[in-house]
């Protein structure tokens, strides 16, 4: 099995040699939900990476246990493609989350997952350049993970939440988290504040995505919190000059863009968890995983392939002799005296 560990490690190493291209954020406000649907996107041929990510994640059940054996192989963008599908395979806890954290990151949807406030603010602490989060439906997330997001990520923007009863008591409670807030200085001199912070609170904080916020928690925002926007809806004419993005549309999933390319199938199982395969006999092999399918293709493929390079091997060797013999004056000259030997001894 340890082999077949190796193999899986090989293959993530192999998503580096594939040219990917990085996910670009919209442009403008004005790209509705719908754009993300067209059905001009699915007439596209899929690209290499994402057929390969499609298998994987097929596969996610078989090398979950072990993915931080091998996490560190795989390029940024395939990390946060594999938490994704995670999600939708109902596989994500903090363990998983914490093994693929990578620093560049700059959305992070755990949206219905399992992760706790111990993943969430190990993973604030790793990837502190977030700038949308979404935590909505997840019944394990307090207020404490929250307030550790907005401690270590200055810049982010957009916050979703809610969703069930206990993600909306933590929006509730962590309403007010979004307030600003003077910080309690002591220091002896006016040059000195220059080098603190006299403010806290989610100062870049501008969308909220919160689609079914009490009245009260709302009133609480607009009048303390004038720059946050609650539930934006897309809009041709906006009078302030700031166009919403798409991470902050409620009809749109955070983490979209990064799966746009993937096979749907890949998460049609979700819903239910996976079970133990049961053998159609009593006396039938268990199921080989597939680590272990990899390295005997692996082994299958070095036995096939092992005549033909004895072969170049040979024909190399005869053409560097061959070379060497008309190249070197030394060479010749021996060649021709064991030739004069030979036909001496004949004689």
């Amino acid at each position: 099995m340890e082999k077949g560990k190796s193999m899986v490690a090989e293959l993530a190493a192999s998503f580096r040699d594939i040219e990917v291209t990085p996910r670009q954020k919209p442009a403008s406000s004005s790209m509705s939900a719908a754009s993300f649907y067209s059905p001009t996107n699915k007439s596209r041929p899929r690209k290499l990476v994402s057929l390969c990510l499609g298998i994987l994640g097929q596969n996610l059940e078989d090398i979950i246990t072990d993915i931080s054996e091998f996490a560190t192989f795989f390029p940024p963008d395939i990390k946060l493609a594999i938490v994704s599908i995670a999600r939708r395979r109902r596989l994500l806890n903090d363990e998983v989350l914490i093994s693929l954290a990578d620093s560049s990151w700059d959305i992070l949807d755990i949206s219905a997952s399992d992760v706790t406030d111990v993943g969430l603010a190990t993973v604030a602490n790793i990837s502190n350049n977030l700038r949308a989060v979404d935590i909505s439906r997840c019944e394990r997330i307090t207020t404490a993970a929250v307030s550790e997001i907005i401690c270590h990520c200055p810049s982010l923007e957009i916050l979703r939440c809610g969703g069930c009863p206990r993600s909306e008591s933590t929006a509730r409670r962590c309403v007010n988290l979004l307030k600003p807030k003077l910080n309690t200085l002591e220091e002896d001199s006016w040059e000195e504040l220059d080098t603190v912070d006299i403010g806290g609170g989610a100062e870049s904080l501008r969308w909220l995505v919160w689609p079914k916020i009490d009245e009260n928690s709302k009133e609480i925002i607009s009048m303390e919190c004038p720059r946050i926007t609650v539930n934006p809806q897309p809009s041709p004419f906006d009078l302030r000059g700031s166009k919403v993005p798409t991470e902050a549309l409620a009809s749109v999933p955070l983490d979209h863009s990064v799966i746009v390319d993937i096979d749907p199938k890949t998460w049609a199982v979700s819903a239910a968890p996976r079970r133990p395969a049961i053998p159609a006999h009593p006396n039938a092999p268990p199921e080989i995983p597939i680590a272990e399918k990899f390295r005997l293709a692996y082994v299958e493929r070095e036995l096939r392939l092992a005549p033909k390079r004895a072969k170049r091997e040979r024909q190399q060797r005869r053409r560097a002799e061959r070379e060497y013999l008309m190249n070197d004056i030394n060479a010749k000259s021996v060649a021709l005296a064991a030739q004069v030997s030979k036909h001496l001894r004949k004689s």
